[in-house]
């Protein structure tokens, strides 16, 4: 019999495998048979851990669910503040935050409703995070668009080659001084 740790491994590994799919080839690409194959697992082990590609997605979303509520933890406790760790990390890519988000921006953008609301939600959180901080809703609503661009520009930094940043962290930090520059008026 497994382990509920066994358990758990493997539904992680389901959803790891359809973040993967989703964000390689869209909603369409992530079928039940993509990603049971693409978890080592057979279809009827993904069935027993998610028993419809719906389910798969409720656990997408309750994984960035988590992963928010880490997120948001995370800024409140940053020594320098909220600001200071949101547009940080907004230059990070390929970590379990980054794969999550993006596996339901595909779903969102594909018209699934409820990874259309996780996004909202998440948008939200980090506005509602910042604003303490901010005191501006305007200025708190224009840093999500810089971490936005941010994000941009180091997980696809050949769009613009002409656009001298150096190195992502240096990039980060010039712009986390713009932002101060910004919410200090």
């Amino acid at each position: 019999m497994a382990s509920q740790t066994d358990s758990a491994h493997t539904a992680d590994r389901l959803l790891d495998a359809y973040s993967e799919l989703l964000i390689e080839g869209g909603e369409k690409a992530a079928t039940l048979d993509a990603v049971a194959a693409r978890a080592g697992i057979s279809k009827g082990g993904l069935l027993y851990h998610y028993g419809s590609k719906d389910a798969l997605t409720a656990g997408l979303i309750e994984r960035l669910s988590h992963l928010v509520d880490e997120d948001v933890a995370a800024m409140a406790a940053d020594a320098e503040g909220p600001v200071a760790f949101f547009i940080r990390t907004s230059t990070a890519t390929a970590t379990p935050f980054d794969v999550a988000y993006n596996a339901t921006v595909t779903l969102a953008q594909s018209g699934d409703a409820s990874a259309a609301a996780a996004i909202a939600s998440t948008r939200a959180r980090w506005h509602a995070a910042l604003l303490p901080e901010v005191g501006d809703p305007d200025a708190a609503t224009a840093l999500i668009f810089m971490s936005d661009g941010l994000y941009l520009a180091s997980a696809s930094p050949e769009t613009d080659p002409a656009f001298t940043r150096g190195s992502a962290s240096d990039f980060a930090e010039r712009m986390l001084a713009v932002a101060r520059r910004l919410i200090a008026q």
